[in-house]
């Protein structure tokens, strides 16, 4: 079996749970915020539904310089609009992750703001690390803050105190 079919399977259940999750995210309230420090409501949900768009680059190209300035930050207008954003970038993403190649995992992939690196890696850790941890973490924060404004968090991994989805 090549790597990408091991791949795919947890791709497509984490994608399903962060689509799950976007469409509950309340659009009305862009300026909410856990906490002084924390990324409002009104950046975080529309980060999480850009993220796949984020894996293809990692899974098409050698580097991405933030400095060049080619990705532009999502807005939130509403959960709809931020699930459909997020349902192009997981098609893509998944497309290009089922056509990898064995042996493209172990090329050298490279994050950096001009000449500041701050991340390189194997194809392979970037996609998990930079990617898949990357989504996995800020769809936790997105389920504190669905928590925080009475809104049911969904079973993800099990059921929540809100869904059993038959656990």
């Amino acid at each position: 079996m090549i790597t990408s079919e091991l791949l795919l399977p947890e791709f497509d259940a984490e994608m399903k749970n962060t689509r799950i999750t976007l469409e509950r995210v309340p659009a009305d309230k862009p300026d909410f915020a856990p906490h002084s420090r924390s990324m409002p409501l009104g950046k975080l949900a529309p980060h999480v539904a850009q993220l796949p768009s984020f894996g293809l680059i990692i899974l098409t190209t050698p580097e991405l310089d933030f400095a060049k300035g080619s990705i532009k930050a999502a807005t939130m207008e509403s959960a709809a609009q931020l699930v459909r954003l997020f349902d192009e970038g997981a098609a893509k993403t998944r497309e290009a992750l089922a056509g990898m190649q064995d042996d493209a995992w172990n090329d050298h992939w490279k994050l950096m703001f001009g000449e500041k690196i701050i991340f390189e890696g194997s194809r392979f850790v970037s996609y998990r690390e930079m990617f898949l941890n990357h989504l996995v973490h800020h769809r936790a924060q997105l389920g504190v803050y669905l928590r925080l404004n009475n809104i049911k968090v969904p079973a993800i991994y099990g059921p929540s105190a809100d869904d059993t989805l038959g656990f």
